[in-house]
């Protein structure tokens, strides 16, 4: 007897299956494997917005200091450097994505269980954990991309500068709320 094709096959003889009906859901199975194509991509676009955004700030590094008062320069600076720290969130919403489709369709990720100690990050069990960890970093990262833009806004009126105060207490109090309802 071939205990390897017990195993493959011997879901008909344990369910009572038919053999056709078990081939089938074999095959049924195996597909779930597709989603090692969303896995794969989503690494690499991770990979690549990191390097983006280390660009982005090694060349801050070296740039030439084109502006002519500090103010000008801090503001150039900070805006660029909240651009990188964007695109580093937004990598990290990617490789969260990647690990969890991991996890959840194909196997757990055995290196990162070192110890039989599960990293945080991994500890993956449904759709809505993948969702509820994915949404928290794009929750950040549409306050780093609101604070990127009120960097660069100019306030004109004294009105500008109450919509820009609300708008900061409106993101601060719905952050607040996240947390508090455990979001």
């Amino acid at each position: 007897m071939d205990p390897e094709g017990d195993k493959r096959h011997g879901c008909y003889r344990k369910t009572g299956m038919n053999r056709a009906e078990c081939l089938f859901e074999h095959g049924l199975w195996s597909t779930r494997f597709i989603v090692l194509l969303a896995v794969i991509f989503s690494i690499i676009s991770s990979v690549i917005l990191f390097y983006i955004g280390s660009v982005e700030v090694i060349g801050v590094l070296f740039a030439p200091f084109e502006a002519h008062d500090s103010e000008t320069l801090h503001i150039n600076i900070l805006i660029t450097i909240i651009g990188a720290i964007d695109l580093y969130l937004i990598g990290v919403v990617l490789l969260l994505f990647g690990f969890g489709l991991y996890e959840l369709f194909i196997s757990e990720i055995n290196v990162a269980r070192v110890d039989d100690e599960c990293h945080s990050l991994l500890e993956i069990c449904s759709l809505d954990e993948l969702k509820s960890k994915i949404i928290k970093v794009i929750i950040m990262v549409l306050i780093v991309s609101f604070f990127q833009h009120t960097l660069s806004m100019e306030l004109q009126s004294a009105l500008d500068s109450l919509f820009m105060a609300l708008s900061i207490l409106a993101i601060a109090g719905a952050a607040s709320a996240l947390h508090r309802f455990g979001v």
